[in-house]
């Protein structure tokens, strides 16, 4: 039987499933695609066997979940695809909307408008259409591939990524691999491992595809995928995991703060 395994469906997911999409390593896992918040949701279900869930949602699932070491979705600086886009100066945002497919990138939103800002917006769940978001709202946050999309030059923006590095001096771990204990077998842990490395090998390829079917060139794809986003899952990603869920515990998010644990290698 093979392992449900929830994918998230935005171009930032696509290293790390290449390989397992084109057969480059042989696998038992049956891929389904959805936007984050429907991963999560997914796995706290038990709909899915483990995916790729937004950070925020290891806090949030009725068992503890384990993390499948050495991958993740992260940034250390710029990141493209995580916006809050504004129309009045950050500390006088009164209300922000926030894209309804996303869990962590909300939550980072408000932790960052808070501490740097110290503003405390109202906030609204909206479909990721700029316009109406803006129309509705003092701001908005708008994540994956509809952020990618957002003509910067026509808008301020503050890039989330970039404005967490810059208050912690940590990268952002933006969603990882995430199971219940025994979902995943070891062999199962290493491929998705070395399909993070083959994939990441790929990017220009990759790239080249996301091009033919979006609005922006394999040049921009390639620089997203391969310099604005990070795969790898190390201290500094497991220092700013923690403090991301330390500052979310402050500022109510989660209840608790997590226990992070990984899946054994060995």
């Amino acid at each position: 039987m093979a392992t449900r395994l929830a994918v998230v469906s935005f171009l930032n997911t696509r290293p790390l499933v290449h390989a397992l999409e084109t057969g480059r390593i042989e696998h038992h896992f049956d891929l389904a695609y959805d936007v984050p918040s429907r991963c999560a949701e997914r796995l706290h279900s038990g709909e899915t066997d483990a995916a790729l869930i937004p950070s925020i949602e290891i806090a949030r699932g009725d068992v503890p979940y384990s993390i499948v070491p050495e991958v993740s979705i992260s940034s250390r600086g710029p990141v493209r695809s995580v916006l809050l886009l504004h129309r009045r100066d950050p500390a006088d945002i009164r209300t922000l909307a926030l894209d309804v497919n996303s869990r962590t990138s909300a939550v980072l939103s408000r932790i960052l408008l808070q501490k740097r800002y110290r503003c405390r917006p109202d906030v609204l769940h909206m479909p990721p259409d700029a316009g109406r978001m803006l129309n509705r709202a003092d701001a908005a946050v708008i994540i994956g591939d509809a952020a990618l999309a957002v003509d910067t030059t026509s808008c301020r923006v503050i890039d989330l990524g970039e404005a967490w590095t810059e208050l912690t001096g940590l990268p952002f771990v933006y969603a990882c691999w995430a199971g219940r204990s025994g979902a995943l077998d070891l062999g199962q842990i290493r491929q998705l491992i070395r399909a993070k490395v083959l994939g990441v090998r790929e990017i220009p390829a990759i790239a080249a595809n996301c091009a033919t079917s979006h609005s922006r060139s394999a040049e921009f794809y390639a620089d997203f995928m391969g310099n604005k986003i990070r795969y790898d899952f190390g201290e500094a990603e497991l220092e700013g995991l923690n403090l991301f869920f330390r500052y979310a515990h402050e500022t109510g998010s989660i209840g608790k703060i997590p226990i992070i644990r990984f899946y054994a290698q060995s």
